[in-house]
């Protein structure tokens, strides 16, 4: 499938609220593509069942933890590249994409090794109950054989961001989602020719479609007049650069080690409840990939804040950075408003679009009428806090979302559900205080205006 045509988006210059739209857009798009890929991961582990379901969540939080490492690559290349291409410096450009994709390919190798190794000790740690260990070590195998693409589509389509060229990725992200979704149905429940590897196959969907993902992508730079450079032999690789790179990238990185981690202390504060333990914790998977509907245009909102403040402050305009940040975090908390009240009214019936089991659907339900009480403050922090990423002040972010999990979020959650006993209803209470924390906490750190004064030196 050919690309659509990307034309240049000024996002410098001229009207702000067009810019805002000719990047979000797609993003929006590309969300919802992955959106629908996790929904369906989520709906066919619920045909199989509960247990499926439960391990499709748990496995899907532990695997964003080894992926951390290119997110946090990505979040560096981001800020460099948009800094370089806002101040018109193409070559510098092009030099920071070829040693990030330099920089993961080592790195997803190393981890895919690591992984394999300590696969077992690694889901014992983590904290599974029993009944999902089997199943959730063989998800895990699967997956780590897919590292390296996985590395190499994340980092790759960073760069096309950081260059507003955003259509390329979604092509890429359209075909990536049709073959996942189509290749889960046809391998778990062995349609036509294809066998019948049942809960494994979904996992083997996503590996297959991601290879494939990272193929185009990779076609795209090296057919692009602006990326081809990326693969010349001449360029070698630059410690320098790759230091900068992980500079910027490391506390984006922490912060999802820290966010992710959290994510399983909730699991095992879930999962040391006496009564509702697994309900719970299918209500969490499921509630969080019906909750991603409003994450949908937050994040794509998210990423294009990155590249409308990297880019105006690499061409020296920091007033209209902050400008933009701003217009930007308005709709963000607009969109959510809009999203969050018909969730709220309808939560029962969306639960019963991914489960039949009458507990299950309950608590699912249950988590989200509490949750969208603090999607706004969710909206506000994530589209500010990638206005700081975008300028490289990636350590604000760090310190204010890890501190909303770690000082805020979980020892509330473990004191009102095992401490006081309110149980999973205690965990759902500590979810929304600690997201309206974290949001208001941003907005004030991107009102201070520190991160205009960062330099990221070529």
């Amino acid at each position: 499938m050919a690309p659509l045509q990307d034309k240049t988006i000024n996002i410098t210059d001229g009207g702000v609220w067009r810019g805002i739209w000719q990047l979000s857009w797609p993003m929006l798009l590309m969300m919802i593509f992955n959106f629908l890929v996790g929904f369906t991961d989520v709906y066919v582990a619920g045909l199989i069942g509960p247990t499926v379901q439960a391990a499709v969540g748990f496995v899907a939080q532990l695997y964003f933890l080894v992926i951390i490492i290119a997110n946090g690559i990505s979040i560096g290349t981001l800020a460099l590249i948009s800094r370089a291409i806002g101040a018109g410096d193409d070559r510098r450009a092009v030099e920071v994409a070829r040693q990030s994709l330099l920089l993961g390919l080592v790195l997803s190798v190393a981890a895919t090794g690591l992984g394999l190794l300590f696969c077992r000790p690694v889901i014992q740690i983590a904290g599974f109950p029993a009944p999902l260990r089997d199943l959730a070590e063989t998800f895990f195998r699967i997956f780590a054989f897919a590292l390296g693409p996985n590395y190499l589509l994340i980092i790759s389509g960073a760069v096309f961001r950081a260059g507003a060229e955003v259509k390329k990725p979604l092509t890429t992200m359209l075909v990536l989602s049709i073959v996942n979704i189509g290749l889960e149905f046809l391998l778990v429940f062995g349609l036509g020719p294809f066998p019948k590897w049942g809960a494994p196959g979904i996992a083997a969907a996503t590996a297959i479609a991601t290879l494939m993902g990272t193929g185009m992508n990779l076609a795209f730079l090296r057919t692009s007049p602006r990326w081809r450079g990326v693969f010349s032999i001449a360029g070698g690789y630059s410690w320098r650069t790759m230091r900068q790179i992980a500079a910027i990238g490391w506390p984006a990185a922490f912060l999802q080690v820290a966010w992710n981690i959290s994510g399983l202390a909730l699991y095992h504060i879930l999962s040391r409840l006496r009564e509702g333990s697994l309900a719970a914790l299918a209500a969490l998977a499921n509630g969080m990939r019906i909750e991603a509907i409003i994450f949908l245009p937050v994040f794509a909102l998210n990423m294009a804040a990155s590249v409308v403040v990297g880019q105006n402050l690499g061409a020296g305009q920091p007033r209209r950075a902050e400008k933009m940040g701003w217009s930007i975090a308005a709709v963000g908390v607009a969109v959510t408003g809009a999203l969050s009240l018909p969730i709220f009214l309808t939560a029962a019936r969306l639960a019963s679009l991914l489960t039949t089991d009458p507990a299950v659907l309950a608590e699912t339900a249950r988590y989200l009428r509490f949750n969208m009480l603090s999607e706004p403050f969710m909206a506000l922090s994530s589209v500010l806090g990638g206005g700081l990423q975008g300028a490289g002040d990636t350590r604000t972010t760090m310190r204010v979302i890890v501190a909303s999990m770690w000082l805020i979020r979980v020892p509330l959650a473990a004191f009102l559900a095992l401490g006081v006993g309110l149980g999973v209803l205690g965990v759902w209470t500590a979810m929304v205080i600690s997201m309206s924390c974290q949001g208001v906490i941003m907005a004030w750190q991107f009102k201070r205006g520190r991160w205009k004064g960062i330099r990221l030196h070529g």
